[in-house]
């Protein structure tokens, strides 16, 4: 019996959640119970749904340990049809802001644990919170996140106010927190100081753990310094802030996880961070980790697409966006010579490319990453190009009349037609597809400055928009109308 007890023991407790869960009965009465609240409003057979559930569930329990707490809740619209109709839900998941039971706005962030605790507790509260006390202190610094505090003999002072400013634009980035008590003062040792702590489990012997700020009472100086401090010497890439690391980034890829496996995930860091250094001796070089299963998408374009073994995976992009990949096993030498022959521009790029087609004499040319600046970046010639994917059913519909266009403009020698499957190909910079199909326009003497087409889709709408914008001109002038030939009359 004490068996069969202890077994559903801890079956609830591996079924507890800190995710609260709202009812058409009861959500306007729970919902007005919280100062700000996120819902995830859901259907159980959705796979996006499906996905979303762990995320949801870390960013619960991290919230839960915010100042002030932040509470995450869930609507079953299969089961709860009179919310879900109330605030407009049409696709799952949707996600929505409430404030004291009112909805505030929809929320469209980040999915995953990180970007959804970091954008929820940027709206809880100030975005600079006062440690009136040593035991305020303490709580604060001991986030598992970089925060930033500043500390003051006098609350009215430049830097003070430069400093609520910076914290008021970058919020979302970093925790905040102030003070002026002095028991806080005398206990950190700082006066008129404004200090970036870093997180317990990404301390080692590399760095200091307390970045001190040395500039002026200037907001821009003090974002800058904070933006450039926040990474570290080789900082925890996740989703959530990944597009803050600048380039040129070295990224080691492997296991990394600082929930369950700290010191594995330490072990890996620290011997980055050793070839790190370099950045220390006035290198212009950054580094960081990340997992390789929350960025295998992104390893995918790098065409590593089967990552195996425990040693980290290195590759890196450059301030061009171009892709490298270090060959052979992982060691700190491998590793030191790879970024050495990164700065001194030794290495070849690595291009996600299709073969190049033999024959590409057609009216519509095939661009392919291996022979894009040849063809697009000819200086020569006008260049209407298309970004497809293969599966895009608007791309299918637009194929015949490109192809019609391409056959009308053959005979054009200062323009090109051309398509490229942006999903088999890496697409340089700077030309940016977010959606199929994409289509650019590229005047001959003017790689960096494509103009993106926003026009008709007929043939006839593109070759209006070529004569308007061609720098030679078209010499196409329509069909060739055929001469009607007389016939002669037959007497009855």
């Amino acid at each position: 019996m004490k068996t069969i007890l202890c077994i559903l023991s801890l079956t609830a407790i591996a079924l507890a959640s800190d995710v609260l869960e709202f009812t058409d009965s009861d959500f306007a009465t729970k919902a007005a119970q919280h100062d700000l609240i996120l819902v995830e409003f859901f259907a159980p057979w959705c796979g996006h749904c499906k996905k979303l559930i762990p995320e949801y569930e870390k960013a619960a329990t991290r919230l839960l340990d915010n100042d002030p707490p932040v509470a995450l809740a869930k609507v079953d619209c299969t089961a709860n049809t009179e919310v879900c109709s109330k605030y407009g839900v049409s696709g799952y998941p949707t996600l929505k802001i409430f404030r004291n039971g009112e909805f505030a706005e929809e929320y469209s962030g980040p999915r995953e644990a990180d970007g959804i605790v970091s954008l929820m507790a940027s709206k809880a509260g100030p975005s600079s919170k006062e440690l009136t006390s040593v035991a305020d202190a303490e709580k604060f610094l001991a986030k598992k996140d970089y925060v930033v505090a500043g500390f003051f003999s006098d609350g009215g002072s430049e830097l003070a106010k430069a400093f609520q400013k910076a914290a008021d634009a970058m919020s979302t980035d970093v925790k905040f927190g102030h003070t002026t008590a002095k028991a806080v003062l005398d206990k950190y040792g700082y006066t008129d100081k404004i200090i970036l702590f870093q997180p317990k489990h990404l301390r080692s012997k590399f760095e200091d753990a307390q970045q001190k700020y040395g500039g002026s009472s200037n907001v821009d100086k003090i974002k800058n310094w904070l933006s450039s401090s926040l990474t570290g010497l080789c900082g925890h890439r996740t989703q959530a802030n990944a597009d803050k690391f600048k380039k040129p980034l070295i990224i080691a890829y492997y296991d990394v996880d600082y929930e369950k496996n700290e010191k594995g995930t330490n072990y890996w860091r620290n011997r980055v961070m050793k070839v790190g250094k370099l950045r220390g001796e006035g290198k212009d070089i950054y580094f960081s980790v990340s997992n390789h299963k929350d960025f295998s998408f992104e390893l995918g374009e790098f065409g590593l697409n089967d990552v195996k073994g425990d040693k980290p995976i290195i590759c890196a992009r450059d301030d061009r966006d171009m892709k490298y990949i270090m060959s052979g096993d992982f060691s700190m030498d491998n590793l030191e010579k790879f970024v050495n022959d990164l700065l001194t521009d030794k290495l070849e790029p690595y291009l996600k490319s299709e073969p190049v087609p033999e024959d590409n004499s057609g009216g519509v040319k095939t661009v392919v990453a291996k022979n894009f600046d040849e063809i697009v970046n000819d200086d020569s010639r006008d260049v209407l190009i298309e970004f497809y994917a293969p599966w895009c059913g608007h791309c299918k519909s637009l194929e015949p009349k490109f192809a019609e266009l391409g056959e009308k403009l053959s005979e054009e020698t200062s323009i090109t037609i051309a398509k490229m499957d942006a999903t088999a190909n890496d697409v340089p910079k700077p030309y940016e597809v977010q959606g199929f199909p994409t289509i650019y326009y590229k005047p001959k003497n003017s790689k960096n400055n494509p103009k993106k087409y926003n026009g008709g889709r007929e043939v006839a709408d593109f070759l209006e928009y070529l004569k308007k914008e061609s720098t030679d001109g078209l010499k196409y002038e329509g069909e060739k109308k055929k001469k009607k030939s007389k016939k002669s009359k037959t007497e009855l």
